[in-house]
């Protein structure tokens, strides 16, 4: 019997990831009724910029004592995050070979203020399957499970500090002759950098 797959929802995930559902795509679960995991790609993303790597990280409101779902987590607008946040996607990638083609569709993520970092996540999810050009259909969690038994379970294996092996696929990246080749960045750095291509790397 074919095995589903269990995936939590982040921020611009890596490539990785993307590999990981276009493996499993036809039976996909979200989940979305774990606690939320502090330093973790659930609100921070990769990406290669002229000084290595850069993490962009979207801050939360802090909850009470009691463990937040996943779903629940407001996010925070004390400071100007969305800004520093497409700022740093347009220094990093304005001369990428595809980044034109694509900041339209991206802006209105780093100007519209969303409540949940969920509901953020999800949308701009679906925007990276577009641009990607793959479908993608998935079901959510709704109660949470320890375990998967008939699934792949993606909730912990794919974290920043988990390193990535070195004999990954390489594809051109603007920084790469002053920094080196950086793995498993965001889904962003590869689409920047590849455009339609993408999918095929992946």
């Amino acid at each position: 019997m074919e095995k589903g797959a269990i995936f939590p929802l982040f921020y611009l995930p890596p490539v990785e990831y993307f590999s990981a559902i276009l493996q499993n795509k036809d039976q996909i679960i979200i989940e979305n009724a774990e606690n939320f995991e502090k330093q973790t790609y659930r609100n921070r993303a990769s990406i290669h910029s002229p000084n290595g790597k850069l993490d962009l990280i979207i801050p939360v409101i802090k909850g009470s004592k009691n463990h937040t779902k996943v779903k629940d987590v407001k996010i925070s607008y004390d400071f100007k995050w969305q800004r520093l946040h497409l700022l740093s996607l347009q220094t990093c990638y304005r001369s990428s070979a595809y980044f034109e083609f694509y900041e339209d569709d991206l802006s209105p993520f780093y100007e519209k203020k969303w409540k949940y970092l969920f509901d953020f996540n999800e949308e701009l999810l679906e925007m990276m399957f577009r641009f990607l050009k793959i479908k993608v259909q998935y079901g959510y969690s709704n109660e949470f499970q320890k375990d998967y038994p008939k699934h792949l379970d993606f909730r912990h294996s794919i974290h920043p500090k988990h390193s990535r092996p070195d004999n990954v696929k390489r594809y051109f990246q603007v920084f790469e002759e002053r920094n080196g080749f950086l793995p498993n960045l965001s889904i962003a750095d590869l689409i920047f950098n590849q455009g339609p291509q993408s999918s095929k790397y992946l």
